[in-house]
């Protein structure tokens, strides 16, 4: 892997994200494209995934997706704040050196 560094020397976030990194990345994608085809699909597809169907309003493959790409939104989580906290810094950097 090439690692490219910023003015600070530091890693940049694409060089460091690494292929574990871009792998939690389309988690919680996938599992949002993943409920949207279900629901397109219609319960039907539930009825063979499920032996007590209806049973409680968690069960079925829709509510799973969608628990599954909330879980998985972590990574998305801590990119946008990485983000926001360098722009804060860089913003913070301009004003210091334009005093």
């Amino acid at each position: 892997m090439i690692a490219a560094g910023n003015e600070t020397g530091r890693l940049s976030q694409p060089a460091a994200l690494g292929a574990a990194g871009w792998l939690g990345l389309a988690a919680a994608p996938t599992f949002a494209v993943m409920a949207l085809l279900t629901c397109v699909a219609g319960a039907d597809a539930d009825m063979m995934c499920s032996a007590a169907h209806g049973v409680s309003p968690l069960s079925g493959m829709l509510p799973m997706y969608v628990l599954m790409s909330a879980f998985h939104s972590a990574p998305w989580l801590k990119l946008i704040s990485r983000r926001r906290s360098a722009a804060r810094g860089s913003s913070q950097m301009g004003l210091r050196r334009s005093r």
